[in-house]
């Protein structure tokens, strides 16, 4: 099991938490400053963050994996189990490889749907 540290906001206060995630189960945990821990299982680790951001919607988690314009291929899900992801902009076909848990502060959210939504606006406009 991988552990590391991001940063998240939570009350207007900066704070550490900490991420353990084991690929080969797709499962995610995550311990908060005030010792909480929640655990998460889905297909591959960049659900279990979407779904750990749905649930703790009032925290800011400063991640790449929780910037808008991020979002895993189905060959980066299949071949990191969602750990690694393409950061993207729209009109651009030259997407970013990045690790999900990397520090970003900019152009957040906790709603996956939206990152979803973003994707698909993205691969349409590299339509011609």
């Amino acid at each position: 099991m991988k552990k590391l540290e991001i940063f998240v906001i939570k009350n207007s206060t900066r704070e550490k938490a900490t991420i353990e995630c084991d690929g080969r189960t797709a499962t995610l945990s995550i311990t908060f400053a005030s010792g909480l821990k929640k655990t998460y299982s889905e297909a591959d680790i960049y659900l279990c963050f979407g779904s750990l951001r749905k649930e703790f919607s009032d925290i800011k988690f400063l991640c790449k994996g929780s910037k808008i314009n991020v979002y895993p291929s189905a060959m980066a899900s299949q071949m990191s189990s969602g750990i690694v992801a393409y950061e993207t902009q729209i009109g651009d076909s030259d997407a970013k490889l990045v690790r999900i848990f990397d520090y970003e502060e900019n152009e957040l959210t906790n709603d996956i749907n939206e990152q979803i939504s973003y994707r698909k606006k993205w691969a349409e406009s590299l339509q011609i």
